[in-house]
């Protein structure tokens, strides 16, 4: 498989969120805004191409029997200085995401690219594949907390569109659901007539 499949594989064709279904706790948690999605996806897509770089560089030294501990120390390491750097930097993002951010350690999507990618390929093509996954779970959330966002508040990126009150279920946990229910019908009556 090329570099250019490993990559547009995360955006498209094997998009975490919207194909594979991962990751929801987070995708359903954060996204009621687009900059929380924006945030929350970013975050993830620095601990999931730095963890596939290093998983990948460590391969050979780390014992099968310790694999998948060893792994989550790698994640657990690079989730702790994303949030050290987003309270310091970025302190209002960082209260909204909240428990969410130290929830990215054992989020199914890093390591599961760890196991089934990183720790058989090369550190380029792993680097590749975290990218390509990580942008499109950024791309999912982003885009599930835009719609939630627009529907509920009537704003993007905060930017207010109508000055009057969204439809509330939207920003709420039901809302959530609704959303991705709503996108991921629209992708695949898409795919359909492709």
């Amino acid at each position: 498989m090329n570099q250019l499949q490993n990559f547009t594989k995360g955006l498209i064709k094997e998009n975490p969120v919207f194909v594979l279904l991962l990751g929801m706790c987070p995708t359903l948690g954060v996204t009621t805004s687009a900059i929380n999605g924006l945030g929350m996806g970013l975050a993830t897509l620095f601990v999931l191409s730095l963890s596939n770089v290093i998983i990948s560089l460590l391969k050979t030294l780390i014992p099968d029997k310790v694999r998948i501990p060893a792994f989550i120390v790698v994640i657990a390491s690079l989730v702790t200085i994303v949030q050290m750097v987003m309270e310091a930097y970025v302190p209002s993002l960082y209260a909204s995401l909240g428990l969410f951010i130290p929830l990215i350690v054992v989020n199914c999507i890093i390591l599961g690219r760890a196991e089934a990618f990183a720790s058989k390929n090369n550190v380029f093509s792993s680097f590749i594949d975290g990218l390509g996954m990580g942008l499109g779970f950024t791309l999912a959330l982003t885009l599930l907390g835009a719609t939630r966002e627009l529907f509920g508040a009537y704003s993007i990126f905060g930017l207010k569109l109508i000055p009057t009150d969204g439809i509330l279920v939207f920003v709420l946990a039901p809302g959530a659901f609704l959303a991705l229910g709503l996108i991921i019908g629209i992708i695949n009556s898409l795919k359909k007539t492709a």
